[in-house]
């Protein structure tokens, strides 16, 4: 995938305070299969290893933003974080 050079990195906790967009950032259909598998890989990465990953994602004002953290589950609309902190699958846009 190309990635954006230059992101505002964030605090895990700062998360909620953040307002997203409704739109999928996503337009391609090849990119959100990339997306959905990169999001499983991190979240066996954070359940079994405890390794934490950086997530990549748009605010509701076309801000990217990125959180380096552990992904403990993935649902079919959310990406779900450490204290149930979530992030809508459909605003990010790749994982490193």
């Amino acid at each position: 995938m190309n990635h954006p050079t230059s992101s505002f990195n964030i605090e895990k906790e700062d998360i909620p305070q953040i307002k997203f967009s409704q739109n999928e950032t996503l337009l391609s259909f090849k990119k959100r299969k990339l997306r959905a598998y990169y999001l499983e890989r991190g979240t066996q990465l954070g359940n079994l290893l405890k390794t934490k990953v950086k997530i990549y994602f748009m605010d509701s004002s076309n801000k990217l933003l990125s959180v380096n953290t552990t992904i403990w589950a993935v649902t079919s609309n959310f990406v779900v974080l450490k204290q149930g902190i979530t992030i809508p699958k459909h605003s990010i846009l790749y994982i490193e």
